[in-house]
């Protein structure tokens, strides 16, 4: 009985878990297909008010969403993946450690040979 509630509880856990990664993923797509909407359509709303190309696409206005929503999506992130994803996680010192210590021991054999 208790063998089954525990796979329960981690059948429920893992769901969550996909759950929280696929609407992750789903913002990306609509961050990435809203922001090249809008970006365009700025850059071509500045071409048809004459600005040359440069000016068109050196607008804080047209970076603006793009630069405060991808703020948010890096904050979705870390709530998704945390600082495991980029290599921090619980063991990552001791795995640093012994990389260091294995480099330093594969120079002592080198330089010993």
């Amino acid at each position: 009985m208790e063998q089954n509630f525990k796979t329960e509880q981690s059948y429920i856990r893992a769901k969550k878990r996909v759950k929280e990664i696929k609407g992750f993923y789903t913002h990306l797509v609509v961050f990435i297909v809203i922001n090249l909407f809008i970006s365009g359509t700025a850059i071509y709303g500045n071409l048809r008010s004459g600005d040359s190309l440069v000016e068109a696409i050196s607008g804080f206005g047209v970076y603006s969403t793009f630069l405060f929503w991808g703020i948010g999506m890096f904050f979705h992130w870390l709530s998704v993946f945390g600082f495991k994803s980029i290599g921090f996680g619980r063991d990552w010192e001791e795995r640093k450690i012994k990389e260091y210590m294995e480099k330093e021991n594969d120079l002592y054999k080198k330089v010993n040979r």
